[in-house]
């Protein structure tokens, strides 16, 4: 299962992105925000994560304007590594070399079509399991 989450600068992205998740049979939950009202990100970035880090959801998206905000809160949750991307070679490195399981996406900097190829890429993309990048998200955990 997906965690979602974004604020109002985010929530025409994320309905973009849960299009193709229902598309491709692909579960998810959605922590808001629900409408282009302003509203604080880090309550719904957090929420998400907080989703992620405890094992409700495998893995998660965040939205917000530029994807930069939502980004940091969503790791400042204890067991997520949530990677900013904004073309797909990112989101494959960041899966290969990082096991990130949070994505960001900045709802004002990425178009719909370039978001569902990094969104595919990132759900679709395995941890590489090297030695090397084990260790370093160890060290990246301490």
């Amino acid at each position: 299962m997906i965690a979602l989450g974004c604020d109002h600068g985010g929530v025409e992205l994320k309905e973009k992105v849960m299009a193709y998740l229902d598309q491709n049979n692909i579960a998810y939950q959605d922590f808001g925000c629900f409408t282009k009202d302003s509203c604080d990100y880090p309550i719904y970035g957090k929420a998400a994560a907080e989703a992620v880090a405890n094992g409700t959801c495998d893995k998660g998206i965040v939205f917000c304007t530029t994807g930069i905000g939502i980004s940091i809160v969503a790791n400042k949750v204890k067991g997520v590594r949530c990677a900013l991307c904004s073309d797909t070679l990112s989101a494959k490195m960041t899966r290969l070399h990082n096991d990130a399981n949070m994505l960001a996406l900045g709802g004002g900097l990425v178009g719909e079509n370039l978001a569902i190829d990094i969104v595919d890429t990132f759900l679709n993309t395995p941890f590489s399991k090297e030695e090397k990048h084990i260790r370093r998200i160890g060290l990246i955990e301490e």
